[in-house]
């Protein structure tokens, strides 16, 4: 697995000033699989990922409208107006194109004319990737005041319906940050972490439409444009690899685990959470899980944690953020920060 690794310094830091999440308004609770499919789906769903209830998005809606509300809602929470934008970053696996962007969409629709935008694809990691990103922009150039990241998931156009463990599981969501500059030494991104191991890649993802596999008769016959899972990826790589990259950030910035307040993990397995949590010897409690009202949610699902524990006021300016990000390729991302500011 290669590794890029960015240590803290006393550099000026990058901070999180006000996040938004949104869920579309589909509501679709776990019986509706247990009719759909003849079968008891909800046991499994409860049990093994603590999923109740997900939401998808209505036909109409693409992955740029479930962005919008989020933004919209980051943006209040920050103080800032969407003329005040620098940059717009797009983190998804869903976007509304192949080409062009949707942060283009994302621009027009919300009228943020000063901000550059860009797509950012590593699946399931990349709000914290797009993060990442993002306080580089911040840190390397005072031109760049206010970035709008935002992780978007709208998986519910790629599903096959024929397979339940695909359709039960995985759901549609935005979550989003508006990410400034640190107006003092006590709050802000500390280090981060990318990794990938690239031999993942071709085991999960919608396999049609780029360059290697084109729209065909072939291609939508195998339904390679819908969500695919070719291979089985080792069901202990999230609690193998989670602790390792907590340790090593937490070793980075001279802090152990018992010095954090908050974990936020990619929600796609409450089992991952529970072994990560109990290796690392700390309280369950300390990570905040959506999966129960939301599903998973994918590239969405770290930013839509994030803001719900805003929502719930259990951030403190200055509380010790841990979050870890990890997706199809297989990619992995962590991140400490300092918390900015009271929820």
């Amino acid at each position: 697995m290669s590794v890029s690794t960015h240590a803290a310094s006393s550099a000026p830091k990058a901070v999180i000033k006000g996040m938004g999440l949104y869920a579309p308004p589909n509501l679709v609770e776990n019986e509706f699989f247990n009719k759909k499919y003849d079968r008891d789906i909800n046991t499994f769903l409860l049990q093994q990922r603590n999923i109740k209830q997900r939401h998808f998005m209505l036909p109409e809606q693409a992955t740029s409208d479930l962005i919008i509300p989020a933004a919209e809602e980051a943006m209040k929470n920050a103080g800032v107006t969407a003329k005040d934008l620098d940059l717009i970053l797009i983190a998804t696996d869903t976007p509304d194109y192949v080409s062009p962007s949707t942060a283009a969409v994302v621009q027009y629709k919300l009228q943020a004319t000063r901000a550059g935008t860009f797509d950012l694809n590593t699946a399931c990691a990349g709000f914290v990737t797009a993060t990442d990103v993002a306080s580089k922009y911040l840190v390397a150039d005072e031109r760049y005041q206010n970035i709008l990241v935002v992780g978007a998931y709208g998986m519910s156009k790629y599903f096959d319906w024929t397979d339940h463990k695909v359709t039960s599981v995985f759901a549609d969501g935005a979550g989003a940050a508006v990410i400034g500059r640190a107006q003092d030494s006590e709050t802000g991104i500390l280090a981060s972490q990318l990794a990938t191991d690239g031999q993942y890649h071709d085991y999960m993802g919608i396999y049609a439409g780029g360059t290697k596999f084109p729209i065909s008769e072939e291609t939508l016959g195998k339904r390679m444009h819908l969500l695919q899972f070719t291979k089985r990826i080792p069901p202990e790589t999230n609690g193998r690899i989670w602790p390792e990259l907590t340790n090593a950030i937490l070793d980075r910035i001279g802090k152990s685990v018992g010095d954090v307040d908050h974990f936020f993990f990619t929600q796609i397995n409450i089992g991952s959470i529970v072994e990560t949590m109990g290796k690392l010897g700390a309280p369950l409690e300390k990570a905040h899980n959506i999966m129960d009202r939301f599903g998973y949610t994918g590239s969405a699902c770290i930013p839509m944690a994030i803001a719900d524990a805003a929502r719930q006021h259990k951030l403190k300016k200055g509380d010790l953020v841990m979050v870890l990000g990890s997706g199809g390729g297989m990619s992995m991302s962590a991140m400490a920060m300092r918390w900015g500011y009271d929820t």
